[in-house]
């Protein structure tokens, strides 16, 4: 994969992909909305991969938000078209069967606040700020920032960050649940990569279908959510690895796992 806005190092089953725009503090633009989206469909059937990693270049910032400059001119058509590419990136993050880690450095501003809310987790420096300051500019968040924020920390908070503008620090992030974890800068991507190891440790074909059932069941009412994991739970026992892991469980012995 050669992209010319992303950096993209794959080792020990791990991908870690860099956005790689420093002079403009990783803006989201059309180009590398494109080159996300195109990535994330290649690892969904990249064998070397398991887990990704999604970073940005520098210490300044993570993403500090889509780019501006690019948006200004936008008519109204034009403007929903791009809202949609950023929707399709955010989709498939979501749709890809790998678990992904935002490690969030610095600046995750409107654009870049929404991708890591896209993610499935996120590990942040202590120098992370966050926040939607799009009613700032005269918009509202484009890229799902509206909706993913109000599941994840509550209507109510994400009210008030959206409707003020505001930037929380990574200890405030902590606090509401925005972010899982507040680590040292430079101790980031190891944090990142130990985490994506222990993942990579576990049964995958049962990792992906867990994502699959949290991602998919919360859009469900509880009842047809738990449904939805009887199925699921269902399909692992006819898989190796559930043989496998429960037949090395009850001879105390670490599990090989297959994926399969």
């Amino acid at each position: 994969m050669n992209f010319e806005n992303l950096l993209i190092e794959i080792a020990d089953g791990t991908a870690v992909v860099t956005i790689n725009r420093p002079k403009a503090l990783n803006a989201l633009n059309e180009q590398t909305l494109g080159e996300l989206q195109q990535a994330f469909v290649d690892f969904a059937d990249n064998a070397d991969v398991q887990v990704i990693i999604l970073t940005g270049s520098g210490k300044k910032a993570f993403v500090a938000g889509a780019d501006i400059a690019a948006m200004q001119p936008l008519t109204a058509l034009q403007a929903r078209k791009f809202a949609k590419l950023g929707h399709q990136v955010m989709h498939s993050i979501g749709a890809c069967p790998k678990p992904v880690i935002a490690a969030v450095n610095g600046f995750a501003l409107g654009g870049g606040c929404e991708l890591a809310l896209g993610c499935d987790i996120r590990l942040v420096s202590e120098n992370a700020r966050f926040g939607q300051p799009e009613v700032n500019l005269g918009v509202i968040p484009g890229f799902g920032g509206t909706q993913r924020l109000a599941r994840l920390i509550g209507k109510g908070l994400a009210m008030e960050l959206v409707l003020t503008g505001d930037l929380i620090d990574a200890a405030e992030a902590y606090r509401i649940g925005l972010a899982n974890k507040v680590v040292a800068q430079e101790d980031l991507l190891d944090t990142a990569r130990a985490l994506a190891a222990k993942i990579i440790g576990k049964g995958q074909y049962a990792v992906r279908l867990a994502k699959e059932a949290i991602h998919n069941g919360l859009e469900m009412d509880l009842d047809r959510a738990n449904r939805y994991e009887s199925e699921l739970f269902g399909l692992c026992f006819a898989s190796h690895d559930q043989k496998e892991g429960m037949q090395a469980f009850l001879e105390k012995r670490p599990a090989e796992f297959t994926g399969n």
